[in-house]
């Protein structure tokens, strides 16, 4: 982009500031210096007026936004990998390119799909709560604070991609066996390395599973697709991790059946509607039967930085007349 005007480049919350530093350098950046989503009439006045939008996920980028976008809107790119909150085919239809960040959060999501796992059979924040809450610790016993073994323990990954697959080679190492359900069956190499099981029915694979982890993507086909029918196959001793997206469970269905005692808990780190909390899983979180996390799955410093220099490769690329690597293809036109 030597020697060219500078595009006028739209943020819509604060990045660390390594990231903001490079993109003031490299473009007219506008930074959010609050650090608060967007409202409305700001996002209707940042499509107006710029060349591009580096959203995140808390904005909703749909068609009726874009429709409102001015003629110099070229690029959207977004700070993160799921574009499920942006209507690419609007953008398509408007002559507008839609870039995402994948590859770099994979390591970081799987580490604490792992951490879930742990946490809610080995009571991980029960734990903590004793040391930090207002009742004393009376000391050890032989009965206190008993969870269940993990070692051993039969993992059904649902989504069987890098995430999913990552997250595989932790449990595997922690004596897990694997079993997996996926659009399409992985390489026999990848199969042979963690010995994993392929279940082409998900019913079948929820109804033999200690925990599930759900990895797959949000996308229309995947919207509760952990329905309360299918939730209800899985065993009263079983466990449910989500580090993915909140609308793939049926929320409210998950809640009932961890009440009635016909799931044995779960750890989330998303939610169907948030940031809006149920309130119905913080009471289950106080009795110790799910462990809850404010979507922080991929909140390192170092995976920030790694997505706002995919984001900054991209919005160069396009600018330089080249296609942006990270590309994001409208299903269709």
């Amino acid at each position: 982009m030597a020697g060219k005007k500078k595009p006028l480049v739209v943020i819509t919350r604060k990045l660390p500031d390594p990231v903001e530093t490079r993109m003031r350098e490299l473009f007219d950046a506008r930074l959010n210096v609050e650090d608060r989503p967007m409202t409305q009439p700001e996002l209707v006045a940042a499509v107006k007026e710029a060349d591009v939008l580096v959203p995140t996920i808390t904005d909703h980028i749909d068609a009726a936004l874009i429709a409102q976008a001015g003629d110099n809107l070229k690029l959207i790119a977004n700070f993160g990998n799921g574009v499920d909150k942006i209507d690419v085919e609007a953008a398509a239809r408007k002559g507008i390119t839609v870039t995402n960040t994948p590859n770099v959060l994979t390591e970081d999501t799987a580490d604490m799909t792992m951490a879930l796992m742990l946490a809610v059979p080995r009571r991980l924040a029960e734990g903590a709560n004793v040391l930090t809450g207002d009742k004393k610790w009376a000391g050890w016993s032989p009965t206190w604070m008993l969870g269940r073994r993990i070692w051993g323990k039969r993992l059904g990954i649902l989504g069987m991609g890098r995430i999913g697959t990552a997250v595989a080679r932790r449990a595997k190492a922690f004596g897990l066996s694997i079993h997996y359900h996926n659009r399409h069956r992985v390489l026999p190499a990848v199969e042979d390395e963690l010995e994993a099981t392929y279940w082409e029915s998900l019913d079948q694979m929820l109804a033999r599973m200690d925990i599930i982890s759900v990895n797959c993507p949000s996308t229309p086909a995947t919207f509760h697709l952990l329905s309360a029918r299918r939730l209800a196959l899985m065993q009263p001793s079983a466990y449910i991790v989500n580090t993915a997206r909140g609308d793939i469970i049926d929320e409210e269905s998950l809640v009932k059946l961890i009440q009635d005692g016909k799931l044995a808990g779960a750890g989330l780190d998303v939610y169907e509607h948030e940031p809006a909390l149920n309130s119905k899983l913080l009471k289950l979180a106080a009795k110790g039967k799910v462990v809850l996390l404010p979507h922080m799955g991929s909140a390192t410093l170092e995976g920030r930085i790694d997505m706002g220099e995919k984001v900054i490769i991209n919005i160069r690329a396009f600018f330089d007349g080249h296609r942006p690597p990270d590309r994001v293809l409208p299903l269709r036109a």
